[in-house]
């Protein structure tokens, strides 16, 4: 991004931080003897560590702000109206499986809106950022929502729901209705880097339920900084605190939310 704000330069700085932290760690996964306690134990660890270090670095320079992170939880600050909201390692179970796709997600909430952010990917080096109303933000060059508005050439991205949990089914029935009318669906694992890979016009759409705020706050400003349409599954419904989104470029995002909400 060509000018940053200060609070947006602090997040850039925290999450590498953090990224160089877990960088290191991720190295060290393949040597870990392969036991889902072990390797576990020891993702645990990288990632208690990683948000320790944003919070450190975030708290330093802005220490009246709120807090709300996967790790550590919530915490009001004695500015009422500002939190920052954490995922300092998002895609742990790429992480521990030693596949290099994950990220750190941090985004500043004002007066429940989302008003900055930023989305690391640092095996790539991939720093997605948006501040409202600058644009989106790959490194250095802007990024838009992709100009596609056929559906058939289009990707689109979801979470397919593991361990049982109850919308598994929904998110079958969907895939039913989505698959025979597209290029493609992945499930990458990432619901950061999903919603970045589709403000930079790498995947179309993306829709998902049963989220957490630190999983896509950062995302859906940059998506709607880069020109997409982003709402809960449920219409008009904000997908920070429903937990359910669904998000496209524009040409698209009628008829590809009409197929997912059928």
């Amino acid at each position: 991004m060509s000018v940053a704000s200060a609070n947006l330069n602090i997040m850039i700085k925290a999450a590498r931080i953090a990224g160089r932290s877990l960088v290191r760690d991720f190295g060290e996964v393949e040597n870990l003897q392969v036991s889902m306690k072990g390797a576990g134990d020891f993702v645990s660890r990288a990632d208690m560590k990683a948000e320790q270090l944003i919070r450190e670095t975030l708290t330093e320079a802005r220490p009246n702000y709120g807090w709300l992170g996967e790790e550590t939880g919530g915490s009001a600050g004695t500015d009422p109206t500002r939190r920052w909201i954490v995922d300092p390692l998002d895609g742990t179970s790429n992480f521990l499986h030693g596949l290099p796709h994950w990220a750190v997600s941090i985004a500043l909430e004002h007066k429940g809106e989302i008003v900055a952010a930023v989305v690391y990917d640092p095996v790539k080096d991939e720093m997605f950022t948006s501040e409202k109303g600058s644009g989106a933000w790959l490194n250095d060059s802007r990024i838009r929502t992709s100009g596609r508005r056929n559906m058939i050439e289009m990707l689109f991205a979801t979470g397919v729901p593991f361990g049982g949990r109850a919308d598994l089914p929904e998110t079958l029935q969907d895939l039913a209705r989505l698959m025979p009318v597209c290029a493609g669906v992945r499930r990458w694992g990432a619901a950061s880097l999903d919603l970045a890979y589709v403000a930079a016009g790498r995947l179309d759409g993306y829709w998902e339920r049963n989220l957490h705020a630190w999983d896509v706050a950062a995302g859906i400003l940059l998506v709607r900084e880069a020109g997409g349409l982003i709402d809960g599954l449920e219409e008009d419904t904000n997908p920070v605190t429903s937990g359910d989104l669904i998000c496209a470029n524009e040409p698209v995002f009628a008829n590809f939310a009409k197929i997912i909400r059928d």
